[in-house]
């Protein structure tokens, strides 16, 4: 298993990066938004937060796996998807909508970053966008693993979430930029990180795991936060059990191997 991730304090993409192991400043300074350089000038200036934070993660993911990207199936997954542009549209329909603009309407759909993603590597592979709440990345880190063990071959996850604007942030909570990628192989490789052991436990309200770093605790107000105990045992990289809640009923129980 390969992974990067992407916040809104670091523009690097580092597999360890030591504040997750609690390590140095809790966050470095605040940094721009990712250009994803897959894209066309014209289309890297008009992509959305998503799909730019979408496309940077996943390279680097598969960069780390040394894996090729048309080569891999992928997974999707954001709890509310790009809901600035959402906000924008409702706006817009609420007072002209005659006014709306196409390629925001695009670019609203839930699988618009995969959409990018496969178009911008010419990859063919079947790719899923999914959405399940606060468990968004448990839930398609299931879908990864069950893809990945059930054709035995690897596996893009990607997890992206933004801030809330507008009247959707009285509904819903999200803070910053936050991505996350991982590559999921069948078998162990030179580039994995660690070894994923995983299996489905029936749970009464499972709660995520504590977090360990500064860093990760400053990042929990964003809504892919149940990526965040994963990405700091991957910081880490030592043994550890993890238990991801899938649901009010269900959790994703990892045994993660050195």
């Amino acid at each position: 298993m390969a992974a990067a991730r992407w916040w809104r304090h670091e523009h690097g993409l580092p597999r360890r990066h030591p504040a997750f192991r609690g390590e140095g400043d809790a966050l470095p300074v605040p940094a721009k938004r990712p250009a994803p350089q897959l894209l066309p000038p014209a289309e890297r200036r008009r992509a959305t937060d998503t799909v730019a934070l979408a496309l940077e993660v996943a390279s680097a993911a598969c960069a780390a796996a040394q894996r090729d990207p048309a080569t891999l199936p992928s997974v999707f997954v954001s709890a509310h998807g790009d809901l600035g542009v959402n906000d924008y549209m409702c706006s817009t329909l609420a007072t002209a909508p005659t006014m709306l603009s196409p390629t925001r309407f695009h670019n609203s759909v839930h699988n618009a970053p995969a959409g990018y993603w496969t178009m911008g590597t010419a990859c063919h592979e079947a790719s899923t966008a999914l959405t399940a709440y606060e468990h968004s990345f448990a839930n398609g880190l299931l879908a990864a693993a069950t893809q990945c063990l059930a054709d035995s071959r690897a596996v893009l996850l990607v997890g992206y979430d933004v801030t809330a604007v507008g009247a959707l942030a009285s509904v819903t909570h999200s803070d910053g930029l936050l991505a996350m990628a991982l590559v999921i192989s069948p078998e162990r490789g030179d580039h994995s990180l660690l070894q994923l052991d995983w299996a489905l436990e029936a749970a009464d309200q499972p709660a995520m795991a504590a977090l360990r770093s500064p860093a990760a605790q400053a990042l929990a107000g964003n809504a892919l936060a149940d990526a965040l105990p994963l990405a700091e045992a991957l910081a880490r990289g030592e043994p550890r059990s993890l238990r991801m809640p899938l649901s009010t009923r269900q959790a994703l129980c990892l045994t993660l191997v050195a």
